[in-house]
């Protein structure tokens, strides 16, 4: 037990955390309320484990160094929800995001962001297929619309920019 009220059980090794254990954040830490139960080393969470914060957000996962590391599912006290992999704390490779509301991406992520190709999916059906940069559409990219129209072409932050093919459903055409 520390002084700032944080408790500690589990297995431990040279006056360290090292095994299996279960560590709860004391009501005057800076993590207050928190929990870890998993797989330590060397003082720090690596290996599988489960982090539980205060606020109702849950990782279930993969730690490395004391990170969220590898694969692992959180989700967020609203309902949405990331499962895939991940590096130093960050999304990070491949994984699928689905909002709260029902929207879904489905592709590559590098740090926390949705960039690479990738699937937007909205719970209204429009669809997105394509490059994404920093979070938005970029590159070339394929937007279905909900009343069936259609662009082929190129995105830049979130915006139809450049060369495209937009195919209205009556079959009419823009190139």
């Amino acid at each position: 037990t520390a002084a700032d009220g944080s408790k500690y059980v589990g297995e431990g090794k040279d006056d360290k955390r090292e095994g299996l254990g279960t560590y709860t954040f004391g009501h005057k830490s800076k993590w207050a309320g928190d929990k870890y139960v998993g797989e330590y080393k060397d003082n720090k969470r690596e290996g599988l484990g489960t982090y539980t914060y205060a606020n109702g957000n849950k990782y279930v996962g993969g730690h490395k160094d004391g990170k969220s590391h590898g694969q692992g599912t959180f989700t967020w006290a609203d309902g949405s929800k990331y499962v895939g992999e991940w590096k130093d704390d960050k999304k990070e490779g491949l994984g699928t995001y689905t909002y709260a509301n029902g929207d879904k991406y489905v592709g590559e992520f590098k740090d926390g962001e949705f960039n690479g190709q990738g699937t937007f999916i909205w719970k209204d059906g429009e669809k997105y297929v394509g490059g994404h940069k920093d979070g938005k559409s970029h590159g070339q990219g394929t937007f279905t619309f909900d009343n069936g129209d259609k662009y082929v072409g190129e995105y830049k932050d979130d915006k139809r920019n450049g060369q495209g093919t937009y195919t209205y459903a009556n079959g009419n055409k823009y190139v």
